[in-house]
């Protein structure tokens, strides 16, 4: 029953930092990539659409997004999602796809996503911490009903502290290699 506990720790934990990865490259560094704008949602006939379903999204330059639209009655729709979007980039429409030129990132714009960046990741913590305080609280109720020795509850406790750390390392390696991108000219 412990090692269960465990085991939906890892789980839980790794569901955190898969989390934090989708939402990192979701925001803009220097480089284009098709998870900017994948998830930005068109009112496609009055449903909420992600536009990686409405058509093939590539990164042809460094700075460049190109949307293939599978509808191209839809090309206004996405265009309307993209400005409103928080990318704060307008599209170019040339009646068969949709191109987003991503402009230089300024200094202030860079620290401004640095904000964002940690404020995810200090998020990401946070939930790993707070999954190590329900399995700590479970192991505590465990001995209390006598299912675990208090020796038991120590080394378990510790292998929980120890788990944590590691996740936290990893959400502070993510977080790095993010921080580095964004500050990259």
């Amino acid at each position: 029953m412990p090692q269960n506990l465990l085991k939906d720790f890892t789980t839980r934990s790794e569901k955190t930092l898969e989390f934090l990865k989708g939402t990192l490259q979701g925001i803009r560094t220097g480089r284009a990539h098709p998870a900017l704008v994948e998830d930005i949602k068109v009112d496609y006939f009055g449903t909420p659409t992600p536009i990686k379903n409405m058509g093939s999204v590539s990164v042809p330059e460094a700075r460049q997004i190109l949307i293939n639209p599978w509808d191209k009655t839809a090309m206004k729709a996405i265009e309307k999602a993209i400005q409103a979007s928080p990318l704060g980039i307008n599209p170019q429409n040339d009646g068969e796809t949709i191109r987003l030129n991503l402009p230089e990132l300024t200094q202030e714009r860079r620290m401004d996503l640095n904000k964002i960046v940690n404020k995810t990741a200090e998020e990401a913590r946070i939930a790993i911490r707070n999954v190590r305080r329900d399995v700590i609280e479970s192991l505590k109720k465990m001995e209390k009903d006598s299912e675990i020795s208090e020796d038991e509850l120590k080394k378990l406790q510790k292998e929980t502290q120890d788990l944590t750390d590691e996740f936290i390392k990893k959400v502070d390696e993510i977080f790095a290699d993010k921080e580095k991108e964004i500050m990259e000219k």
